[in-house]
């Protein structure tokens, strides 16, 4: 399902419903998907208005609808329950999205809001970073997944076995926080719940430079400058603290032990989720199948080539527009010119994200002669006269880069070329290649870089 749909159920509960504060239809909606147990109303249970409240969702379709939309599960078969589909291609876990809204509309203006890190993100992550260190799973956190079809999604399949904090828990943690401090500084009175979501979940930037935007699409950013690695290993080893008491477990664990299984997984959010950009997988745009045998690259690389796509002209705002470019251009560089796939090996939108081509792993089809030393980024759009959007060319330059390096797919010191400093091209445009050659590590080409 996708948020679409849980917004215009929310609307007509309201609806139905005019009386009822957004506090009133958040907690309904959590009661009926299932967050009652002691750890949540430890820290949402506060006043007795809450153990007190009844769900105010009679209908007994909408009851099924939201059970299904909220409470979260992974099957046996790799199925992802109580998420959903976002507009901006992203998905996300509904439990601590509400529970972070909640956390907000309790508090009180002007009022931290009690254990907001600990109910959305701190608890998922540190129950999952323990059942790593207990089990033999390859990661402590995610995976991703895909949905059988982004027009009509309905069943969400994880790419990978689960660990306890899959990246649609980790996204609906992140957002739930974002929207719990930011509502904790507003008069509740007047809100509705579904103008909430619809402000935040609301589809496409406004423009090439938006400013920085409390909306799903910057959730990474946003997050990033509220918490940082202090703060969230405190939080991490309180939830899990607190999950011990209420649960009258014993931890054969020492402190130390603990602090070094929370500390190293942390830090390993801190690089996949905060430094690393978010990239749209290509099960979600609609990538074909790759032709042939992919060849996998010999890591690390020590380059990375930018383009831009020249054709499509211009920049898309939407992750509707530029999946649309997307599958339009894997189909030229499939059908028109021979290529197994899509030739870049990301692609950057103006939306706020970047597109998996082929990916870390394998060799692309981009910078003629240096396909095998280097990764080949391209932003969609003509830069021969303007610039991509600065949040764009952040992306790239800050986030991109240092993910290369932290994942071990980049050396330390790569460069930068621009496309045309390897072929006879005018790519990537005169403003983006003037742009680039500001950027740290921008090379002049020369006996060394491989070229003739």
């Amino acid at each position: 399902m996708n948020m679409e749909q849980f917004i215009r159920t929310v609307e007509q509960i309201e609806g139905s419903n005019p009386s009822l504060t957004a506090l009133s239809v958040v907690r309904s909606l959590l009661q009926v998907g299932g967050y009652d147990n002691p750890f949540f109303k430890h820290f949402l249970e506060a006043s007795s208005v809450r153990s007190e409240h009844k769900p105010t969702i009679p209908d007994p379709e909408y009851s099924k609808f939201i059970r299904l939309a909220v409470h979260h599960k992974v099957t046996d078969q790799g199925r992802e329950e109580g998420v959903v589909l976002c507009g901006d291609g992203t998905t996300v876990a509904l439990g601590p999205v509400l529970l972070g809204i909640e956390a907000g509309l309790s508090a009180g203006t002007g009022n931290p809001p009690k254990g907001l890190c600990i109910l959305t993100l701190a608890r998922t992550l540190g129950l999952s970073f323990l059942h790593y260190h207990n089990s033999s799973l390859s990661q402590s956190l995610g995976p991703d997944g895909c949905w059988d079809n982004v027009t009509t999604p309905k069943n969400f399949t994880l790419s990978g076995a689960p660990s306890l904090a899959t990246d649609a828990l980790i996204n609906g943690g992140m957002d739930g926080m974002l929207l719990g401090v930011h509502l904790s500084s507003l008069p509740s009175h007047s809100l509705r719940l579904s103008a909430v979501l619809k402000g935040y979940y609301r589809q496409g930037l406004e423009g090439p430079d938006a400013p920085p935007l409390l909306i799903s699409a910057f959730r990474r950013d946003n997050f990033g400058q509220l918490v940082n690695i202090s703060l969230l290993e405190e939080e991490v080893l309180s939830s899990l603290a607190v999950h011990r008491k209420l649960h009258e477990e014993v931890d054969p664990r020492t402190p130390v032990v603990l602090e070094d299984v929370v500390k190293t997984g942390v830090q390993e959010f801190i690089r996949r989720y905060i430094e690393c950009p978010a990239i749209i997988p290509r099960c979600q745009w609609g990538a074909r199948p790759y032709r042939g045998t992919p060849v996998q690259l010999k890591l690390p690389l020590s380059f990375v080539y930018i383009h831009h796509t020249l054709s499509p002209r211009q920049p898309c705002h939407s992750f509707q527009k530029c999946a649309t470019n997307m599958r339009a251009m894997q189909r030229f560089h499939q059908d028109d010119r021979g290529w197994d796939d899509i030739g870049y090996s990301f692609v950057v939108g103006s939306d706020g994200y970047l597109y998996e081509g082929r990916g870390w792993q394998r060799r692309g089809a981009h910078t003629r002669g240096q396909n095998s030393r280097g990764y080949g980024i391209s932003f969609i759009g003509d830069y021969n006269d303007m610039l991509p959007s600065l949040h764009s060319l952040r992306l790239v330059r800050e986030r991109m880069a240092t993910c290369g390096v932290g994942g071990g797919w980049l050396v330390s010191n790569f460069s930068w070329h621009g496309h045309r400093q390897l072929v006879n091209t005018k790519c990537p445009g005169e403003a983006l290649y003037a742009e680039i050659q500001g950027w740290k590590g921008f090379q002049l080409r020369n006996s060394s870089d491989g070229g003739a």
